[in-house]
């Protein structure tokens, strides 16, 4: 009437000990949100998002789809949620339908496939598009012979595990400054060729031949009305800072070690790019974004290097327009 035994104990040992996977089901957006939940969510419709898989799958193609591995759609739409919203990886896992170290590998790995695109998608105006930049900057302040404007902006970072130190801001708050620029080629660049027109600065920056910067203190008619025109023009990249912080919310304060940090900073002005030419509606048109941490007074730190080549062609500005 039976024998006991060791044989059915031991099965019931070996049954109790394993465990089978049991796979989430993963949410899939582009089928279950309309247009307008996309931008809210990812910043991006489904055309845009199709379009940004493309560039980056010969990066990001898994071999297999053995083990539910990720598409390439859903490791972009993991590192969208992530730029757009900026919260935590959890969270982002918890909406996507992944775990926390799944998010952490996949945004790495689509920030590192954005971030080598950005040659691609971020370069100074050619010689037909300087005449067209040249007259937007003008409808935009009256100030004449504008090629681009320029300015620093910080993204907020966790405390580094190495050099800490290295990233302590004049406020006290950890951060990594970023210098962009609009419609402009990069410095080195410009003292070598100098280019067809100026580049707005503010009093942080060296007046320069090509880098005009406000009078600090205007004792004419004509030097504040360049002053107003020099202000309402540069203000571009103000509202570019704005735009990027509100439309990528992980710029507000990244937890991620400086490397990823630029990487993720790459990717946000590259999504930017992508964003304009494909007309997708960010900046004021984005739904639940937060407003962009406040910004470091910039310093007057170079406003005894006023050069005398810059300060010639300014007053030549001045006495010829203003």
């Amino acid at each position: 009437a039976g024998e006991p035994s060791f044989l059915s104990s031991c099965d019931c040992w070996l049954y109790q000990g394993y465990r089978q996977r049991v796979y989430v089901e993963r949410a899939q957006p582009l089928e279950q949100y309309t247009t307008e939940e996309l931008y809210v969510r990812f910043r991006f419709a489904n055309a845009d998002i199709q379009y940004i898989a493309d560039l980056v799958r010969p990066k990001l193609q898994r071999r297999t789809r053995r083990s539910h591995s990720l598409s390439v759609e859903e490791q972009v739409l993991i590192g969208l949620r992530f730029y757009a919203s900026g919260t935590f990886y959890q969270v982002v896992g918890d909406n996507i339908g992944v775990d926390k170290s799944t998010v952490s590998d996949v945004v790495k790995a689509v920030s590192i496939a954005l971030a080598s695109l950005v040659n691609q998608f971020v370069s100074h105006p050619k010689d037909v598009q300087i005449a067209q930049t040249k007259h937007k900057f003008f409808l935009l302040g009256n100030m004449p012979n504008t090629i681009g404007v320029i300015d620093c902006t910080h993204v907020h970072i966790q405390a580094p595990h190495e050099r800490d130190w290295e990233y302590i801001n004049r406020k006290g708050r950890r951060s990594i400054n970023i210098q962009q620029t609009v419609e402009s080629a990069l410095y080195r660049e410009l003292q070598t060729n100098r280019p067809d027109g100026i580049i707005l600065g503010d009093s942080a920056y060296p007046l320069l031949p090509w880098l005009m910067t406000p009078f600090l203190a205007a004792t004419t008619l004509a030097q504040a009305r360049f002053n107003t025109a020099h202000c309402k023009t540069r203000c571009a990249i103000e509202r570019l800072n704005g735009v990027l912080k509100r439309s990528f919310a992980c710029l507000n304060y990244l937890r991620v070690e400086p490397q990823g940090t630029c990487n993720v900073i790459l990717v946000c002005i590259v999504l930017h790019n992508i964003a304009t030419r494909c007309n997708v509606p960010l900046c004021d048109d984005v739904y639940d974004a937060p407003e962009p941490v406040e910004e470091p007074d910039q310093p007057l730190a170079f406003c005894q290097n006023e050069g005398l080549t810059g300060c010639i062609v300014r007053d030549a500005i001045v006495r010829n327009y203003f």
